[in-house]
């Protein structure tokens, strides 16, 4: 795990290699085992620079250090990730006829790329995002994985282009002061949107898709991106249900086999959840003997607390448990830290958690973690994504099995019947009908504490975005819905919480549901076998973890996950966050009067209180230590 970075200039000014120094050092914390850059004369003129820093987790040895050239000399690659399959790749390469020097999986990704080009991509079983450059072809070719597990930010012009694992790291090299992305502040402020596409809170810089490359050529600039992996949702299994679950819990216990391969100690963040417990127990069937250290957020109000359950797959495993408590102090103490680690404003508190259990096992010398992240949007969450569920179902005209499932779904904890309903009736809505619904949820897409004209003569679209469904997504709702949260509407913005917080202590965090193989196994199944007739969740998941993980947490019906007394840590913080949000700084778009009379509304029980409170927190604290410097 790593921080990569680099830039071309067609015409170089005399401080370029000392930003470069200033943005390795940005990035210290990714890689604080080694750093390193190197120049390289193009010859259409001008220069490109790539960059390095290293936690070395995989051949600890020198033969890791990046830029790493190719043996025929032809290419050069930096790489932030890990390829968990490298060993395989690795004697089939060596069959090939290719010689190695080190035993670093980057080696194995750079032959790779040599044999067979952009084809190794659907080979690479692991999270990367790389650069490579091709000295014959003069372009550097930048590739990031399937999910978007590791970050990649770049921004270019006709005569440069730069790119970084983090935005810090880019400002450093890019000339200007920062400046909003006025759009994606609005989406985050009011819609509560953000990391869903190519658009930062930065303008001018944006995110590399997750499974896309991007190709630049150097001297002219020109660039040309692809999509080399999108998931295919059609119906392609004919497994019965009991075979597909078989066939899944060997995919599984295969992927946490190869997540397992380190050369430093390793433990597993546990919620007490399905998810996080499934990868525990899964580890302790495969290592019988090995030591495994759990790491665990757990909340001080019982209400939201799942030590019970931490404490069942602990005792289960017989796992080294180690447990964070925190209180809102702590949370003010560390806010403008976690702000800062993230780089870009994020969602809500839980985000503290998650930043408390990295620093709990940095603190307990672990350096690799195994995570949960990506089975709600692989299996269908814990309620089940009920408006595309039914509305496969409409597509089907099967009325029958519409009332039927909504009458299981709502038996279910935290469900009912009238909420079933009503996300059928917005899954079946677009338009203007759409937003009416949502107006009438109180959900407004100008609020009061927003100017609209400020806004609207900046070209930002106030309006919630389209839902047009995608051509293969009639039968296929539920399918076609968890395609969006693995790309677009969640799961990027959960991968970058967890790359942000556990890089920012120099941890690994690794995410064995998210393999293309899974992924793609799992979205060719029936919508039924992920989420039951009768309202069951993760059922196939549930089926194939029987005789790993214990009875009563598969049979669980409830979920909390990292949540936070997020209400009374605002409550008993409410003066400190008056001040912040009543701090003199120039943001004409927002209306300060405003937005302080709805805040007070609130801690006076005058309005619902929501997670738009952390979004203006958030926001204006990020904008004071990352923008208005």
């Amino acid at each position: 795990m790593c921080g990569i970075v680099g830039s071309w200039f067609s015409v170089p000014d005399r401080n370029v290699e000392l930003r470069m120094s200033n943005a390795l050092l940005a990035m210290r914390h990714r890689g604080p085992d080694d750093q390193g850059y190197e120049g390289f004369e193009l010859e259409p003129g001008g220069k490109l620079y790539l960059g390095h820093t290293r936690l070395s987790i995989i051949d600890l040895s020198s033969g890791g250090h990046q830029p790493m050239p190719s043996i025929d000399g032809r290419y050069s690659i930096v790489f932030n990730g890990e390829i968990y399959n490298y060993r395989e790749l690795r004697r089939e390469l060596l069959a090939a006829g290719y010689v190695f020097r080190s035993d670093s999986d980057t080696e194995v990704l750079l032959v790779a790329w040599r044999h067979w080009g952009a084809d190794c991509l659907p080979r690479l079983v692991g999270m990367f995002a790389f650069v490579i450059f091709d000295r014959l072809q003069q372009t550097i070719t930048c590739v990031r994985d399937a999910f978007g597990i590791k970050p990649f930010f770049y921004c270019c012009t006709q005569n440069s282009f730069a790119f970084a694992s983090e935005v810090s790291a880019l400002n450093c090299i890019r000339e200007g002061k920062p400046e909003l992305d006025l759009q994606q502040t609005y989406d985050y402020l009011v819609q509560a949107v953000y990391d869903s596409g190519e658009r930062t809170f930065f303008r001018d810089v944006r995110h590399l898709r997750p499974g896309h490359l991007l190709t630049v050529q150097l001297g002219s600039g020109l660039t040309s991106q692809e999509n080399w992996w999108k998931p295919d949702i059609s119906q392609r299994s004919s497994l019965s249900f009991a075979d597909a679950a078989e066939h899944l819990r060997s995919l599984f216990l295969d992927s946490v086999r190869l997540h397992l391969r380190s050369d430093v100690p390793l433990g597993a963040a546990l919620s007490g959840g399905l998810d996080s417990s499934a990868v525990v127990c899964a580890m302790r069937c495969l290592e019988p003997e090995a030591t495994i250290n759990t790491f665990s957020y757990i909340a001080a109000d019982s209400a939201v607390s799942e030590e019970m359950w931490v404490d069942d797959v602990c005792s289960y495993v017989g796992s080294r448990a180690y447990k964070v408590r925190v209180t809102s102090e702590e949370l003010v103490r560390d806010l403008d830290d976690m702000i800062v680690a993230q780089g870009e404003p994020f969602g809500s508190t839980s985000i503290y958690a998650q930043y408390r259990v990295f620093k709990l096992a940095r603190e307990n010398g672990v350096t690799v973690t195994l995570d949960g992240q990506g089975a709600d949007e692989l299996l269908g969450g814990y309620h089940g994504y009920p408006g595309p569920r039914l509305h496969s179902l409409v597509d089907r005209r099967d009325y029958i099995g519409v009332l039927r499932f909504l009458k299981s779904w709502s038996k279910w904890p935290g469900r009912t019947w009238r909420g079933g309903a009503a996300r059928l009736v917005g899954e079946l809505t677009d338009g203007a009908l759409h937003d009416v619904l949502r107006n009438l949820a109180g959900q407004r897409s100008a609020p009061d504490w927003i100017n609209t004209q400020v806004l609207r003569e900046a070209g930002v679209k106030l309006e919630w975005p389209s839902r047009t469904g995608s051509s293969d997504a009639e039968r296929r709702r539920m399918m076609s819905a968890l395609r969006d949260a693995l790309t677009v509407k969640g799961l990027p913005a959960l991968l970058r919480h967890a790359d942000r917080n556990s890089m920012h202590f120099s941890v690994e965090s690794r995410v064995p549901f998210l393999t293309i193989e899974m992924a793609e196994f799992l979205l060719s199944l029936p919508e039924q076998h992920l989420v039951a007739d009768n309202g069951e969740s993760k059922s196939i998941f549930r089926a194939a973890m029987r005789g790993i993980v214990p009875d009563r947490i598969l049979d669980r019906k409830d979920k909390i996950g990292f949540a936070t007394p997020e209400r009374e840590w605002f409550f008993g913080m409410s003066d400190t966050i008056r001040g912040w949000l009543g701090s003199d700084i120039e943001l004409p778009f927002l209306d300060q009067k405003a937005l302080l009379k709805e805040f007070d509304q609130i801690i006076g029980g005058r309005r619902p209180f929501g997670w738009q409170v952390w979004r203006w927190i958030n926001f204006y604290r990020w904008y004071q230590l990352r923008i208005n410097t």
